[in-house]
């Protein structure tokens, strides 16, 4: 999705609600990862990792530790990827660790159809096979076309099938918001 081209037609979260969700997810994963040293945290790029970094950031603070971190790419892992897709812009994965070690928590900015994390798992996959898959999002707008469905979720958003959902990280974007389009 192309962000300088998106009609904004309401912004659903803004810098502050983001905030406290966030503040919320951590507390949730620190209570469901009690054991944080076996724990490593990918972002699902791009702003997956903006997210996961800020998650982590957070989660080190609080609990006085150090996580395991990476990036992964999904643009040729995507089962759409032969289907005409132009030229996708494609970044690193960034997986300096074997995951064979650690239980894994996969974050995005929005689940949708559940394709997004398919093709995620596939890559983690292809550097080993970690203890556990866990899975958090930011905002899940439903419309799952495959039966996954995120550990930890932010905000739940009811959304049209044709709606676009974007988020903005102050990192990436200059500010923090969730907009529908």
């Amino acid at each position: 999705m192309k962000r300088e081209s998106l009609n904004v037609k309401k912004v659903l979260i803004g810098e502050t609600e983001i905030t406290k969700i966030i503040d919320r997810m951590v507390y949730e994963m620190i209570e469901q990862f009690s054991q944080l040293e076996n724990v490593a945290v990918i972002g699902i790029r791009t702003r997956g990792v903006v997210l996961a970094e800020r998650l982590v950031r957070r989660i080190e603070e609080k609990e006085n530790v150090k996580l395991m971190t990476g990036a992964v790419d999904i643009a040729l892992y995507r089962d759409d990827f032969c289907k005409g897709l132009t030229s996708p812009k494609m970044g690193p994965s960034e997986i300096n660790f074997n995951p064979e070690d650690y239980h894994i928590i996969l974050v995005d900015d929005v689940m949708f159809t559940g394709r997004t994390v398919r093709a995620a798992i596939e890559a983690v996959m292809d550097y080993g096979r970690p203890k556990s898959i866990k899975f958090v999002a930011l905002v899940d707008r439903g419309h799952r076309e495959l039966p996954i469905h995120p550990d930890i979720v932010g905000k739940v958003i009811e959304t049209g099938i044709d709606d676009k959902v974007a988020v903005f990280f102050k990192e990436t974007d200059g500010e923090d918001k969730v907009v529908l389009g």
